[in-house]
């Protein structure tokens, strides 16, 4: 019973479960028999020919493997391809064998077939690949010579097969050092090591290469795989921007300006020396940069949180770790790439020194003017005490007559010439003190009001209408108010005596305030006598008045040295017959600090 399950499951059985395609065909290539994985393959086959199956013919193949096995009953096996039932293009592999009846002749062939088209496939994109790879590649044998080289590889190098991996690569008789192939094929591990080669036209290349292991799965390594990367572009590249960093580097820490930049975080990036000099804070302590947000203007804290792209500021102050205001020129700059938020950086340059130097010249100017002023006070002086000699003469003579006329005349000489030496020393002494602006925040309006007050009555006496033309909403100022007190009664005391020595001996003089590009500007008009053009050239000069006997020729040299002083200048405009106007332009970011709070008044 045993014995004939075997034989019965042979022959029912074992045929369909075989998983190759299996196909039986008479000597005029009709498949007569299939099995169910031929027919799931190759779909319908009952009563077609084989080549209309495996290729879709009408007529036999050319190389027929079943009517050479018909002819000579041997074996053969060959690659071959055709259509599966769904039309698809298919790669297999088919083996003929013979099927012989009693008297030798060969009716009938089976063919056995396996269906590679996958791993054809596979093979196909490995050799694609393998060419077209952006980079060498090359197998070696234990000798470490090439068997095989991709096309770039070949492109760059010349011929590689058969030659030693280092000749190819460096025209080289002796190993590399080291040697990433040796390495792998010894220990079986993937090693990289970076090379530079010459290729056919002479150009250094230089490159990474990375060796692995290829073995037949009996852990004997017979071949060695190594991809190289020409990284020559990528280590020029690496090398311009180090001499790049560097040179940026040495640029920022050898600048005589300020430089801190801050990441998107607000921590610090960059603080360089000059920063750390001017700030008084070692970068140590500045870790973090919250110590650092506080001492910079407040337009660039806009920057650092994200309200404002940049600010550029004449002149402002840091304030430095001791609290100590540092007169600076700021820039700040929101740092951006391809629209992403980098950071921000600050660059300010310590103006001290140039302040310094400006203080320095104007006092150099002032001593100028001192002694050439002086020399011009002995000389008024002189005269004075001339006058007063007569006047006293004029005093004795009266007394010892008993002339009260005389008397009188005397002393009113004497009267009018010791206000004149008073008034003459007065503005001496104030022109020549050298002193800093004592500033207040003051409102400008204010200070042109009061000193309108104060003439009021002395232009009306004078038959001058006095104007107030003030920019409303004017912002208060750092101003030293007794000094511009000083310099708008100047030029409106010469405003009044202007206008009532004019043809007309009255007429309107007006003070205006405004601010056009951050400067303030006071302007005193009078529609007088006007200057011609010898007088509008001496105006600023020491003792230079056109008042006769009435001016000590101080007042304007006096005015303008309160300006300068207040980092502005003073502008003259003057026609014959049309009047006058003085304009003292005083630009916000050259103002000095305030030194004290203002007055409750």
């Amino acid at each position: 019973m045993n014995d004939s399950i075997l034989p019965n499951w042979l022959h029912s059985e074992a045929f369909e479960r075989v998983t190759q395609n299996i196909a039986i065909i008479d000597r005029d290539f009709r498949i007569v028999e299939a099995n169910r994985n031929f027919a799931k393959t190759f779909g319908e086959w009952q009563g077609q020919y084989c080549y209309k199956i495996y290729k879709r013919r009408d007529t036999p193949c050319e190389s027929c493997l079943a009517m050479k096995t018909f002819e000579d009953g041997k074996s053969r096996v060959k690659d071959e391809t055709g259509y599966d039932q769904n039309g698809d293009f298919a790669y297999y592999v088919v083996r003929t064998e013979p099927i012989p009846a009693a008297d030798g002749s060969i009716p009938y062939v089976i063919e056995f077939s396996d269906d590679i088209t996958e791993s054809q496939e596979i093979q196909r994109v490995y050799h694609v690949l393998f060419d077209r790879v952006p980079c060498y590649v090359q197998i070696l044998d234990r000798n470490l010579r090439v068997v095989r080289a991709n096309k770039k590889q070949r492109e760059t190098f010349g011929e590689c097969e058969g030659r030693h991996c280092h000749d190819v690569y460096k025209r080289k008789s002796t190993r590399c050092h080291p040697c990433p192939a040796l390495l792998a094929f010894q220990d079986g591990q993937v090693h990289t090591a970076e090379h530079v080669g010459v290729a056919t036209d002479g150009r250094e290349i230089l490159f990474v290469t990375t060796a692995s292991p290829l073995s037949r799965g009996d852990n004997q390594i017979t071949h060695v795989i190594e991809i190289s990367m020409d990284v020559t572009a990528v280590r020029t590249l690496q090398s311009e921007l180090q001499k790049a960093n560097a040179l940026e580097e040495s640029l920022i820490n050898n600048s005589t300006d300020g430089i801190v930049a801050f990441d998107e975080d607000g921590k610090i990036m960059i603080i360089n020396p000059a920063a750390e000099l001017i700030l008084k804070c070692p970068v140590g302590e500045a870790v973090g940069g919250g110590i650092l947000k506080d001492m910079f203007p407040q337009e660039f804290q806009e920057i650092l949180d994200g309200r404002s792209a940049d600010c550029h500021l004449e002149e402002s102050c840091v304030i430095a770790k001791d609290q100590e205001r540092i007169p600076v020129r700021f820039n700040g700059v929101a740092l951006r790439n391809a629209g992403n938020s980098l950071g921000c950086a600050a660059f300010f340059q310590d103006l001290r020194p140039m302040k310094k130097l400006e203080e320095e010249k104007l006092e150099a100017e002032r001593l100028a003017a001192v002694g050439e002023t002086v020399a011009g006070l002995a000389h008024s002086v002189k005269n004075v005490l001339q006058a007063l000699e007569g006047g006293m003469y004029a005093l004795r003579s009266g007394l010892s007559q008993k002339n009260e006329e005389r008397v009188l005349k005397g002393w009113g000489v004497i009267e009018r010439n010791f206000d004149k030496v008073t008034s003459l020393v007065k503005d001496f002494l104030s022109f020549s003190k050298g002193r800093l602006p004592e500033t207040q925040m003051v409102n400008p309006n204010e200070l042109v009001m009061e000193v309108i007050a104060l003439y009021k009555d002395v232009a009306h006496n004078a038959k001058v209408r006095l104007i107030a033309d003030l920019e409303e909403n004017l912002q208060s100022a750092p101003l030293d108010p007794s000094g511009i007190h000083t310099c708008l009664t100047n030029l409106l005391s010469n405003a009044i005596d202007a206008t009532v020595l004019s043809e007309k001996g009255r007429g309107n003089v007006t003070i205006r305030t405004r601010e056009k590009n951050g400067c303030l500007i006071f302007e005193v008009s009078d529609e007088g006598c006007g200057m011609d053009y010898d007088v509008k050239r001496k105006v600023f000069t020491s003792f230079f008045t056109t008042k006769g006997g009435g001016g000590t020729g101080l007042g304007l040299l006096t005015t303008r040295k309160i300006v300068q002083e207040h980092g502005g200048q003073i502008v003259l405009d003057s026609e014959i017959g049309q009047g006058t106007t003085f304009r003292i332009e005083l630009p916000r970011h050259r103002l000095p600090s305030p030194t004290q709070k203002p007055s409750d008044s």
